[in-house]
């Protein structure tokens, strides 16, 4: 691990909005980008030291704009495909993939990256 690089955090976006039933299929977009702005204003709470975060979108909530502080990136097909492409392209960096996806959990652990469940990110 390259301990001089800061820590890259990718957040399933469509996995933490849907881990709380608070009417977010009605706004899919409206949702991922209050999950960016509270992303963005609080960061990862509980971890000390610079990170970069990608909060990666699918579906509906593709076109969500980065903002300062959250890198957004559009999944062309699958998010879950993309997540494990950003995690693989990462190289020797640490990387903590936010979701609980039991697949997409074993999928980016074989690539070494550590995983956390949506309560991380969201209350």
């Amino acid at each position: 691990m390259n301990s001089n690089a800061p820590l890259l955090v990718v957040v399933d976006a469509a996995n933490v909005v849907g881990s709380v039933p608070d009417g977010w299929w009605r706004d899919r977009k409206g949702a991922a980008e209050r999950l960016r702005d509270r992303l963005a204003s609080d960061g990862v709470p509980g971890l000390d030291g610079p990170v970069e975060i990608v909060l990666v979108v699918e579906g509906a909530a593709r076109g969500v704009e980065s903002v300062a502080g959250v890198r957004v990136e559009s999944a062309t097909g699958s998010g879950d495909d993309h997540i494990v492409e950003v995690v693989a392209g990462a190289g020797a960096r640490p990387v903590l993939v936010v979701t609980a996806d039991r697949e997409l959990r074993r999928r980016v652990g074989e690539l070494g990256a550590e995983v956390t469940g949506p309560r991380t990110v969201r209350p």
